[in-house]
């Protein structure tokens, strides 16, 4: 039974609430990246949305006044990377949730890029947002929680003709994440790669895509290729924002996911591929191995 003095005590007690968290988003200019920050300012976050331009993000602080911090960054610039994640650690106390964004595709075959092409394509998909983490990294460690995310894609696991250099690089990114999940995991800080599938965002535009030079004995297979792509389902990037919510507020994120639900299907396909072929060479890989043990002994007898 409840005594009417418990009873008042039960409806006068606060219910917490959950405080806003604090978002450095690379990349908010467009795409993935200012649907997010749009997303997560609208909840009652805070976002420090940074972009090459300050004009292309200028408008979010006219819808949001004090709950953003827009700030330019170019993520391949180092120096620019660290002041940046210091100022919007300054300004809001915190960082709780640092998102490398930023990215674009280099469209052409392998034989087609060039070297300054591809290193062009790492400095921004790579290196820049390696600048970002190791920035973060330190501030992330003095309040003793964060959670790095990171956009891949679906082609941080499988490839495709064409945009294989961009592939590569989302593989890169994944390896590294992966490695870093385990280095800062007693700091108290997560790490999730959000993969996205194809998505009717501006990332097919001009602006996110760089063409290699082309070479013309590739002309028809290319445009065979993009015929395919035009015929692609795409998902809505407006249906994103609350799976990755999902993700953010979890107690215990996930270190890859899948955005939308072509990806799955397609990379189980790609692994049970691959397996079954390590499986079927698996004999010759095994008489690889050798025994040196047994050569070091026979050498120590002689």
């Amino acid at each position: 039974m409840i005594h009417l003095n418990e009873k008042a005590s039960l409806q006068t007690e606060e219910i917490p609430v959950k405080s806003p968290k604090v978002w450095f988003i690379t990349g908010a200019s467009r795409g993935f990246g200012r649907v997010w920050a749009d997303a997560a300012l609208k909840r009652g976050d805070k976002v420090a949305a940074t972009a090459r331009k300050l004009e292309s993000i200028a408008d979010l602080n006219e819808k949001y006044g004090e709950a953003v911090l827009t700030l330019e960054l170019d993520v391949t610039r180092p120096e620019q990377v660290k002041t940046a994640v210091e100022q919007a650690y300054a300004h809001f106390g915190r960082l709780d949730i640092v998102f490398n964004n930023a990215g674009y595709s280099l469209v052409g075959t392998i034989e087609e890029a060039s070297a300054d092409d591809i290193r062009a394509l790492y400095e921004t998909n790579i290196i820049g947002p390696v600048s970002v983490i190791q920035a973060a990294l330190p501030l992330l460690r003095k309040q003793g929680r964060g959670h790095i995310l990171g956009t891949s894609s679906n082609l941080g696991h499988v490839t495709l003709p064409v945009i294989g250099y961009y592939a590569s690089s989302k593989w890169a990114f994944e390896a590294i994440h992966e490695s870093l999940a385990e280095e800062v995991k007693s700091f108290g800080i997560n790490v999730t790669i959000i993969e996205p599938g194809a998505y009717a965002t501006e990332f097919g535009s001009q602006e996110s895509l760089k063409f290699a030079q082309g070479l013309d004995f590739y002309t028809d297979f290319k445009a065979q290729f993009f015929e395919r792509l035009k015929n692609l389902e795409k998902g809505d990037p407006d249906a994103t924002p609350e799976a990755l919510f999902n993700v953010v507020d979890a107690e215990n994120p996930p270190l890859r996911f899948f955005l939308g639900s072509h990806n799955l299907p397609w990379v189980r396909q790609a692994y049970t591929e691959r397996l079954a072929t390590w499986e079927a060479w698996e004999e010759v890989s095994n008489s690889a191995q050798g025994n040196p043990d047994k050569e070091l002994a026979t050498s120590e007898i002689a």
